[in-house]
């Protein structure tokens, strides 16, 4: 028995050393490499580390740095925002009287017409590369998070956003002649051309800056400047001479905001650094880079998906970060143009900083997940004081559009100060703990969000004539953008979706935490709300009274189908009509007006339906059509092919990492209360692998495919517990077994009890493998 138990350990030693080899290699092929450096910022080379970031890439005849901090902010409140008429209430009494210019005027206009709030960006740094010949090539090392740059005249740069500390290195090798950096300031001075653009951006010039200055002594150059308010930021560089043809050198950004705790500047931060050196820090970015590759990995057969994955993790692991704000539009890499970035940068939650984390959970980085969840707690009470104030109840909304600190800005206030837009982030709330299984979270932060949110709910929402519960006036992201119409008597799929969800999790989470009473509410409210509108072919509508009839970008009226969970495919013959029926006809509509995050939701959709040919087909022309060369969404289709008659490229970051989680909903799903391994993978897919995904109970799962057929399967119960899997196989073996107990309960299923930190290994017994 007791040598049986050491075979068991060796041949789970020896899988676990095999996939991390398998996750080192996967990521080492997935490289970014060009002949030339880009010449626009939006397509500059993207490294990060959630709080710092910059772009590489080229304008005019040197190479550009583009320097960003992602709390840099003109935080001066929205223009006449906040009146008298700022509530809820007399936005549906302006609604009955159907008079609503006035309201367009008060809380939409200002968004478009004033330049702040806003994000800003920081600054750049240049290097004279006349005299250096052409470029012969350009590198992205995602697994080192390094750009390499090398010239046909044998220099060589090397630079790097260092994994968690707020600096960035350079480092020059071949050198020939002098060494000339620029600091480059915004400039925030100079006449204004372009004003109310909020797609494009206004020029910088209208936030009303007194230009900052830039001082150099030596090896460094400072840059500081001061902002709306008192808030003020520096960026500072310093460097060194290793040798003849070698220099080393530092940047960091720094921000200082009024009555907050004093934060060293960039200019202490970078010589503390310099002196520590380069190599030492590469060695810390790499442990912590590793680390982060180390968590899953993925093998598909499509070329362009398996890279634009690795490259969608890249990019998350390079703007995702406990202590560092929620992932905005741009993140990281704000506009360097001379203009206020696409949509002000902001936080808009109706859709996009939801879809930004999406990928966080089955692809296993809960940690990072979590800087969204410290973001929101961190703003919960000013939440709270918008609650107050223009709901006029205790509980808990979130605006759709908020500033660094989650105050509202306005703007086509269906969405920007729609009701759900808490409950929408109660579901990550919900997730975080599904997939961690964490107690002190669920204790702590999960439930009392859930549960606040669950009270504004009760007391917004009112009873019909019918004896049913619904908002006085609900919407539907963005349907009729912000016209009257935009605006339903009747709850909208998407508010009723959410509204559902919410007193769901909240009665099962009560539930969970032993609240019996609390739990016995939280059913009785969600029980007074009706059924989905659909139409008599069962599709869903927009409202009971509005199909869905035209193109449209965002599939608001899909959320019970995903990400919701609440119409499920496993559900039966109804819930299968409804997903199936509902697809087809937006299929059938059409993409005319779709931006390329939509077809990135599509496929998670359709990942849902087990549609693994449409899945597969619709992340293809998200990363053919909707993405620069170096993998940024851009919204509109850049090839013109009829993809979408949106042609624009305003540059955001939730079509790529939702793109992301559409490839894991296709290898692995457990939202249903089982696991299932690859359920929605094209026919033509016949090697597949994936390492370490988490499944839902804080499982991680790895599995393979060879020829066709599902090989062998490994579970980890992190937190231990009981999980059903869906057999890919009918005759199998348990080639390894920790802390596990099996059940067959059915042809179909098989139950498994773990103790903590247990794990199995089932191979198929009718392959060769």
């Amino acid at each position: 028995m007791k040598v049986l138990h050491l075979v068991l350990i060796f041949a789970s030693l020896t899988l676990n050393a095999q996939q991390l080899r398998d996750k080192n290699e996967a990521v080492s092929k997935h490289e970014l490499n060009f002949d030339k450096l880009s010449t626009s910022w939006d397509e500059g080379i993207p490294l990060g580390n959630g709080m710092v970031g910059a772009l590489v890439w080229q304008k005019g005849n040197n190479l550009h740095l583009s320097l960003d901090r992602a709390d840099l902010w003109d935080m001066r409140p929205m223009k006449g925002l906040h009146r008298k008429e700022f509530s809820y209430k007399w936005v549906e009494g302006q609604v009955e009287k159907k008079d609503y210019g006035i309201v367009q005027k008060y809380f939409d206009e200002p968004y478009d017409t004033e330049p702040a709030p806003s994000k800003i960006p920081g600054g750049a740094l240049e290097f004279e590369i006349q005299n250096w010949g052409a470029v012969s090539s350009v590198r992205l090392s995602p697994k080192e998070a390094m750009c390499e740059v090398k010239w046909q005249n044998g220099i060589v740069l090397k630079t790097f956003v260092h994994a968690v500390k707020p600096v960035g290195w350079f480092r020059f090798e071949n050198l020939k002649g002098d060494f000339i950096p620029h600091l480059i300031a915004p400039k925030y001075q100079g006449e204004v051309k372009v004003s109310g653009d909020p797609v494009g951006g206004d020029d910088l010039a209208r936030l009303g800056y007194k230009q900052g200055k830039v001082t150099q002594t030596a090896n460094t150059i400072s840059y500081e400047q001061e902002g709306w308010g008192g808030f003020k930021y520096q960026i500072s560089v310093t460097w060194k001479k290793i040798n003849n043809s070698t220099v080393e050198g530092v940047w960091s950004i720094t921000s200082q905001y009024p009555n907050t705790k004093i934060n060293p500047v960039a200019e202490s931060v970078v010589k503390k650094n310099l002196e520590s050196g380069y190599s030492t820090d590469l060695k810390s970015h790499i442990a912590w880079w590793e680390k982060f590759w180390s968590k899953s990995s993925i093998q598909v057969p499509d070329p362009l998906l398996e890279k634009q994955w690795y490259l969608e993790q890249y990019k998350f692991g390079s703007a995702a970060r406990r202590g560092a704000p929620t992932i905005s539009l741009q993140a990281v890499w704000t506009a360097d143009n001379g203009r206020l970035p696409p949509w002000k940068g902001d936080y808009h939650h109706d859709l996009n900083t939801q879809l930004s984390y999406w990928p966080s959970y089955s692809g296993n980085h809960l940690e990072e997940g979590m800087g969204y969840i410290d973001d929101l707690e961190k703003n919960k009470a000013n939440y709270k004081r918008y609650t107050k104030m223009y709901f006029g109840n205790d509980g808990l909304a979130v605006p759709g559009v908020t500033t660094l600190d989650g105050t509202e800005m306005g703007g086509w206030i269906q969405y920007s100060f729609s009701p759900t837009v808490s409950a929408w982030l109660g579901h990550h709330y919900y997730l975080q703990w599904r997939y961690s299984m964490d107690r002190k979270f669920l204790e702590q932060k999960a439930y009392p969000w859930i549960k606040d949110v669950a009270k504004h709910l009760e007391q917004t929402t009112v009873i019909d004539e019918k004896g049913f519960r619904k908002l006085p006036i609900s919407s539907s992201p963005e349907m009729n953008d912000n016209d009257i119409s935009a605006w339903f008597h009747q709850n909208t799929n998407y508010d009723l979706a959410l509204m559902t969800f919410t007193f769901k999790a909240a009665a099962e989470l009560a539930t969970e935490l032993g609240l019996k009473e609390e739990a016995l509410h939280w059913k009785k409210i969600g029980d007074q709300f009706p059924d989905y509108a659909r139409t008599a072919n069962n599709e869903m509508m927009v409202t009971p009274t509005m199909p869905y009839t035209e193109s449209h970008r965002h599939f608001s009226h899909l959320m019970a189908i995903h990400p919701l969970g609440l119409i499920k495919w496993e559900d039966g013959e109804k819930a299968q009509s409804t997903i199936k029926n509902t697809l087809n006809l937006v299929d059938k509509i059409g993409p005319d007006y779709w931006c390329g995050y939509s077809y990135s939701w599509m496929a998670n959709l359709k990942a849902r339906e087990k549609d693994g040919e449409g899945a597969a087909h619709d992340l293809e022309i998200f990363a053919k059509a909707f993405c620069l060369k170096n993998s940024f969404h851009v919204n509109g289709d850049q090839t013109k092919s009829g993809y979408s008659k949106f042609q624009y490229k305003p540059f955001t970051l939730e079509g790529n990492f939702a793109f992301a989680a559409g490839l894991q909903e296709m290898l692995l799903q457990s939202y249903a209360g089982f696991i299932e391994i690859m359920p929605a993978v094209p026919v033509s897919w016949k090697d597949i692998s994936f390492n370490t995904l988490r499944a839902e109970g804080a499982f991680l799962v790895s599995a393979s495919k060879k020829e066709g057929i599902i090989t062998e399967i490994k579970i980890v119960a992190e937190q231990g517990g009981k999980t059903k899997l869906k057999l890919p196989f009918k005759n199998w073996k348990i080639e390894s077994g920790e802390k596990v107990n099996t059940k067959e309960i059915s042809e179909e299923f098989i139950e498994l009890q773990f103790d903590k930190g247990g794990s199995i290994i089932l191979k198929n017994k009718d392959t060769r493998y």
